[in-house]
């Protein structure tokens, strides 16, 4: 049989692009038939492709962090049930310790056969609006095991050849505050499996099974070679960082620590979480699984490459976490809100990389996204449940500046419009708009922090909400400024107070939230910053002038709008602090 090598480029070009087509297409049909808006307006879902070896051949639209999961849940599954799954079987899952992440993201997996021979796995990941528990919402930061979390849905099938299992379906419907949103959702997921199967029969009809196999096999060889690129252009060594989550979500003043050390030799990197804080009471431990996505994702994201996210590109990529590691936890702990640790895990590795590549990474975003959900009674007596992730900002990079407004690049997903919004729940938004002078200075600007205010307009509800990166603000590279750190603020009868970072709390009506993002780090000295790109920002609202002269040593002037060049060259000089 000829080598993967020898395939024609051309024809391995036009089946990556199909693979990649049909997985994409998986998330666009949730997206059309879904109920929630955490899945139609926010597309917290991501889809793939998994060969008849389990192997991730391709991963499609929608969020980079489940990139990791997947082959792990792909694992569990094959070892739960190995050869004896056939045409019309969905395999369900959300448990975290057996490849899942939170109980929230509930996997699929589909197989696909092509007479009797299995090609491969369609598999699906998708945020549901609640799987029960103790908060609406099932993600609360204060939960302290996973029973308190929601149901548990170990591996079953959720069909066994094209049948459903209404026992299943009526097991969860029975546990979750919004059964028919639940319910809805998962309708579409297995929709989008149907899709999978149906694009990639087509395929192995149009160049026959073999031939398929042959161009996995050559995709995978293609995105290791490329990885392993990658990795010797880093300088051999060890290179470590630390940085901080706020809390815990139980304990405001106890801080979490994230320390990573990367270990590159030659083709190979492995990531050493070893030194980072043992597993929490609060629910921001993260699954290995998770930690996973979160090195595959940092690593990828100096890549120059096209290379297709799939199981050859982390082939050359270590991730070591002992148990009971916040980044291994023993069951039962608490995962909910793992996301947060998985993002300042990236930031981590960030600030580790830009002491072997300086001018590959950026500097710190906002810390990741922002989860919240509103679960109570409405003005006309209903019970409602909302979702909502609110993205923030990037952090500056080498000639690249700071991002605003938009999401977190490991998340991929968007700000559900305002309409939206206040269509689905009982809220109204008063005030979305970005902070002037919350990104970092630095010769590329951090972006800026986002601030969304609501008013509750129900009768009453439990409000959730996980946030970070208040007491400790996205960082800066190379002499950027750090970012503004996030806040909290709810109203009471003396006015506004400030709230922690995690919180669970009941919210009256009328009452109003104002949340705001961190904002993102600057990268480089802003004393070399143009000052035509201060007198910019100055003009757009992103720096006051008083930031200007300040951290920029740039005077800006009144009307008509200009910069005197030889009062700031004086101030640039005078005013740059000492090297």
């Amino acid at each position: 049989m000829p080598s993967a090598a020898a395939i024609n480029p051309v024809r391995l070009e036009l089946v990556k692009n199909a693979i990649g087509s049909v997985v994409d297409e998986m998330v666009l049909t949730v997206v059309r038939i879904a109920y929630s808006s955490i899945m139609k307006d926010t597309m917290d879902m991501s889809s793939a492709f998994c060969d008849r070896h389990g192997r991730l051949i391709a991963q499609g639209l929608s969020l980079p962090l489940h990139l990791g999961s997947i082959p792990d849940a792909m694992d569990a599954v094959r070892a739960e049930f190995g050869n004896t799954l056939q045409r019309g079987d969905i395999v369900i899952t959300n448990d975290p310790y057996q490849g899942g992440m939170h109980l929230p993201d509930i996997f699929m997996f589909k197989p696909m056969f092509v007479g009797d021979h299995l090609l491969g796995y369609g598999v699906l990941v998708a945020h549901h609006n609640d799987m029960g528990g103790r908060v609406p919402g099932s993600s609360a930061a204060d939960s302290t095991e996973i029973f308190q979390e929601g149901l548990q849905i170990p591996l079953l099938k959720l069909h066994s050849r094209g049948v459903p299992d209404q026992t299943l379906l009526k097991l969860i419907a029975r546990n979750v505050r919004v059964p028919d949103t639940v319910l809805g959702d998962l309708h579409a997921q297995e929709a989008a499996c149907s899709i999978a199967e149906r694009g990639m029969l087509e395929l192995a009809e149009r160049y026959g099974v073999e031939e398929l196999e042959r161009c996995f096999d050559a995709l995978l060889d293609y995105s290791e070679r490329e990885a392993r690129r990658i990795i010797t252009s880093i300088p051999d060594g060890s290179y470590s960082y630390v940085d901080h989550i706020d809390d815990d979500g139980i304990d405001p003043t106890q801080p979490v620590k994230i320390a990573v050390t990367l270990h590159v030799k030659g083709d190979e990197l492995t990531a050493d979480l070893a030194d980072s804080s043992p597993q929490v009471r609060g629910a921001i431990n993260s699954t290995l699984s998770f930690a996973k996505s979160a090195v595959y994702f940092a690593m990828r994201s100096i890549m120059d490459s096209d290379a297709p996210n799939n199981a050859g590109f982390i082939k050359p990529i270590h991730v070591l976490a002992p148990q009971e590691c916040i980044f291994n936890p023993r069951r039962p702990g608490a995962v909910a809100a793992r996301g947060v640790s998985g993002f300042r895990l990236i930031d981590a590795i960030f600030g580790a990389l830009a002491q072997a590549v300086p001018r590959k990474p950026r500097a710190a975003g906002e810390g990741g996204t922002t989860s919240y959900s509103i679960g109570g009674i409405d003005a006309q007596g209903r019970f409602v449940l909302f979702r909502e992730a609110l993205m923030g900002a990037w952090g500056g990079g080498y000639r690249r500046e700071g991002v605003d407004g938009v999401a977190n690049p490991a998340a991929n997903i968007s700000n559900a419009p305002i309409e939206m919004v206040e269509n689905t729940a009982p809220v109204r938004i008063e005030r979305y708009e970005l902070i002037t002078d919350s990104g970092g200075a630095g010769t590329w600007r951090g972006g800026l922090a986002i601030e969304r205010q609501l008013r509750f307009l129900g009768q009453r509800a439990t409000f959730q909400l996980r946030s970070d990166r208040r007491k400790h603000p996205p960082f800066g590279l190379h002499a950027g400024r750090a970012g503004a750190g996030s806040n909290n603020l709810i109203e009471s009868e003396d006015g506004w107070r400030q709230l922690p970072t995690k919180f669970t709390i009941s919210l009256a009506g009328g009452q109003r939230f104002r949340h705001t993002t961190a904002g993102g780090g600057g990268y480089g000295d802003p004393f070399e910053r143009s000052p035509e790109a201060v007198l910019h920002d100055v003009r757009n609202g992103k720096v006051s002038a008083e930031a200007a002269r300040r951290e920029y040593g740039v005077q800006v002037l009144d009307a008509p709008w200009r910069i005197d060049e030889a009062v700031t060259n004086v101030l640039r000089r005078s005013a740059h602090p000492k090297k």
